[in-house]
């Protein structure tokens, strides 16, 4: 927070102000990092992250073209990172209890697809994530990832390939639908 305390709204260059940025961007980066998590509590922890790291760069991020789209590259980058630990945490975890976890119980059509989405890897999950959850362009997504738009493409058409396959529409052996 700034100098003048919490009750201050901090206004970017051109005026618009945080608060009204805050509440109308927490939900759908609450719904982008759960896509990503599968867990509402560190959806809600990245989101609140991404916030917080938005405000202390407001002054910058509120002349940006899409603020959101800086807000959306924090939770996808914060979100693999926490990933990435709690696979190596769980592997250790493995390792020293000499135990697998226990395989989940087959779960509704939705929450198997995110479920699916959350094993591809993370900018094939996240560029998936955009699409199909906040209904992102190509443009835009290129735009959160900070990567070109031939990029994106390749990261869903690789991404969707294997979440047909994974969900059954595929033929893992030829490719060819079922």
């Amino acid at each position: 927070m700034d100098a003048a305390g919490p009750a201050a709204v901090r206004r970017g260059t051109d005026g618009r102000d945080f608060d009204a940025f805050a509440r109308r961007e927490r939900g759908p980066l609450i719904a982008f990092a759960w896509s990503l998590t599968g867990d509402r509590g560190a959806a809600e922890d990245l989101a609140q992250e991404a916030l917080a790291a938005t405000w202390s760069r407001w002054g910058d991020v509120s002349g940006y073209d899409r603020p959101g789209a800086w807000a959306r590259r924090v939770v996808a980058n914060k979100a693999a990172g926490r990933g990435r630990r709690a696979g190596r945490e769980q592997r250790a975890y493995g390792r020293w209890s000499g135990r697998r976890r226990p395989d989940a119980e087959p779960e509704p059509a939705d929450d198997r697809f995110w479920a699916e989405v959350r094993k591809l890897p993370d900018r094939q999950a996240q560029a998936v994530a955009l699409h199909y959850l906040e209904d992102l362009p190509i443009a835009e997504i290129a735009l959160v990832l900070g990567c070109a738009e031939g990029t994106v493409k390749a990261h869903l058409h690789r991404g969707r390939l294997r979440l047909a396959q994974a969900l059954g529409l595929l033929d893992a052996q030829d490719g060819s639908e079922r």
